[in-house]
């Protein structure tokens, strides 16, 4: 299977499958010395690991990461430096259950790649969805915690801001909020109308989608490139790999469509320190395709959950029409831990640019390049 890469400078190859022995990444392009531990990207991981509530999976996996290559360990034995090589990752699967998926090894689960799988390379991993399974987003996690490291300054966050056809009232927006609560809701209102929503969903075997919104503070203006590098869209390339991710906005995104020029428009002035500011964003942080200095502002749609105790009808590999309810351990909202992935991959794309500005113009844009 090739196209497993993403990025340019900033390069991630992910490895592995749901029901491996591991899964992993390769991070190329690193500069050298920039210093993490592992606690650090421990972090992130223990965002995104499954079993942390009733209203995710409840597989069990701690996610804990290591690192095999491309850095020098330092004296105090817990702090690495990059080398400047490829930085390989590696995160062992530990509670995989294979035999939940016996008796669908030749049906096709509908709303799954089951049948795309199959009709593209011939076999499939029906052990939970292989390679097409959210546990490969682990590793996307564990590279993000390698990009923030080379983006000192740059604050990346993300928040649920809808679960089904419950949105959050946006007025009570906190940011400390989101990580006090299961869903990483930044509204306090919502939370108890989401467990009551999602306990009900899911004593009904069935599954919702979800809204994530994700922000980066402290990009720099100038990141970017127009037409076909364009920083926008390689964030929603990034967004929209994300499994079960079938839609993706920037800013004001679909709903600039329904509004007037002079309300969609970043209006500008002086700022007191003589430098250009902006009055609004509903650009999202990026005009032609180039960051503005704005916050980036992204959103993506989840669907719901395939995997669902409900039959659903469907044809097996042998031509047979079939009735499928999937057993096992499934989230019945798979957009709850999309949340850190979303940061992941936006980390990804931004040190993939910053790096790329620095190679084209030779200018160090951020402060603590100065």
């Amino acid at each position: 299977m090739s196209h497993n890469t993403f990025g340019h400078l900033f390069r991630v190859t992910t490895f592995g499958e749901s029901h491996g022995v591991a899964l992993g990444c390769v991070v190329d392009g690193c500069p050298p010395g920039i210093a993490f531990t592992l606690a650090e990207l421990q972090r992130w991981l223990d965002k995104r690991k499954p079993g942390q509530s009733r209203f995710v999976t409840q597989r069990r996996e701690d996610d804990v990461v290591k690192v095999l290559s491309g850095v020098m360990p330092q004296e105090d034995g817990f702090t690495y430096v990059t080398t400047g090589t490829p930085i390989a990752l590696v995160i062992e699967n530990t509670d995989q259950r294979s035999k939940d998926y016996s008796e669908i090894s030749r049906q096709y689960r509908p709303g799954h790649a089951d049948y795309t799988y199959d009709v593209k390379y011939g076999v499939r991993d029906y052990r939970g969805g292989g390679r097409s399974s959210a546990r490969e987003t682990a590793a996307r996690v564990a590279a993000g915690g390698i990009a923030r490291k080379v983006l000192p300054g740059v604050k990346f966050r993300g928040a649920l801001v809808q679960i089904g056809d419950r949105p959050i009232n946006r007025r009570n927006w906190d940011w400390d909020s989101v990580d006090t609560n299961p869903f990483f809701a930044p509204d306090p209102e919502i939370v108890p109308v989401w467990e009551d929503y999602l306990d009900e969903v899911r004593k009904a075997g069935s599954s919702v989608g979800a809204i994530i919104e994700v922000v980066a503070e402290g990009v720099p203006a100038g990141l970017g490139a127009p037409i076909y590098a364009k920083l926008d869209q390689d964030i929603c390339a990034g967004l929209m790999s994300i499994n079960a991710v079938k839609g993706v906005e920037i800013g004001n995104g679909f709903l600039a469509a329904t509004i007037r020029g002079e309300d969609n428009a970043d209006e500008m002035r002086i700022g007191p320190d003589g430098k250009p500011i902006f009055l609004s964003n509903h650009a999202g942080g990026i005009l032609g395709g180039i960051s503005t200095g704005q916050p980036i502002v992204a959103r993506f749609a989840v669907k719901p959950t395939s995997s669902i105790l409900n039959e659903r009808r469907s044809i097996d590999a042998d031509g047979n029409e079939v009735d499928i309810r999937t057993k096992g351990r499934h989230d019945p909202c798979v957009g709850i831990r999309a949340v850190p992935i979303g940061e992941a991959m936006l980390a990804c794309t931004i040190a993939d640019h910053y790096l790329r500005d620095r190679g084209q113009t030779g200018r160090s844009r951020l402060a603590d390049d100065d």
